[in-house]
């Protein structure tokens, strides 16, 4: 059996698993921002019930919540992660060439800023108050800016390890690290008390339907000289 050349042209990509699960994401982002907007009891009081009992345990286990306070304001903060997409972005561009997937990148970061921000506006819900707050956050709640955030920068980059053929010990160490990133960046907000849980998923579902809108977008219109497992640049001559 022959193993086709290295130069190959690589095989036109399925975009229909990222299009499927953006269907998906997208109906239960649009469900919770409705049940949310419209105050649906059930899910307030057991957003109320959380909230209570993660702030609860924040005042009693002031360590901890040292801990997650310089975890969400330092290595998990937007900025942060917006600056770990700018990092991506000149790798990209400067290391591979591969200027086309740079501007997309930084394109998808921004636009997820500028959606959750018009979400926080157009729902305008009120972060939780606390008589004895253990921190304090700007601006309205829903959805959370750190988890959407979070997700969309460990998301995309996770992609584009996996489509650059990126070293296989790299990979896992590298999805552990989103995993916690993601997960630990909503947990944190919650237990800090500047967030409802369902602020936290809302990032989530959100950050994750921006992914895969945002992968979908790139197999359909990337230039096909950067569609290949690893952007390079052409060899002189």
């Amino acid at each position: 059996m022959q193993t086709p050349p290295l130069d190959s042209p690589p095989r036109p990509p399925r975009t229909g698993t990222a299009l499927g699960a953006a269907w998906i994401l997208a109906l239960c982002s649009a469900l919770l921002l409705v049940l949310v907007a419209a105050e649906w009891h059930p899910l307030m009081s057991l957003d109320g019930d959380i909230a209570r009992t993660t702030h609860r345990w924040a005042v009693e286990e002031a360590g901890v919540t040292r801990a997650f306070r310089v975890l969400t304001d330092w290595v998990w903060d937007p900025w942060t992660m917006r600056l770990l997409c700018a990092a991506a972005v000149l790798w990209l561009g400067l290391r591979h060439g591969a200027w086309w997937t740079a501007v997309w990148l930084a394109v998808t970061c921004a636009l997820t800023a500028l959606v959750q921000q018009v979400l926080k506006a157009a729902v305008g819900r009120a972060r939780p108050v606390w008589p004895d707050p253990v921190d304090s956050a700007h601006y309205a709640a829903f959805p959370s800016g750190h988890a959407m955030t979070a997700t969309v920068v460990c998301g995309l980059l996770l992609w584009l390890l996996h489509r650059g053929a990126a070293a296989r010990a790299v990979r896992p160490a590298a999805l552990v690290v989103a995993v916690v990133s993601v997960g630990g960046v909503g947990l944190t907000r919650v237990w800090l008390g500047v967030h409802w849980s369902t602020d936290v998923v809302a990032g989530w579902l959100m950050g994750a339907l921006l992914v895969c809108l945002a992968v979908t977008a790139h197999h359909r219109w990337c230039p096909a000289r950067e569609t290949g497992p690893v952007p390079r640049r052409a060899p002189a001559s």
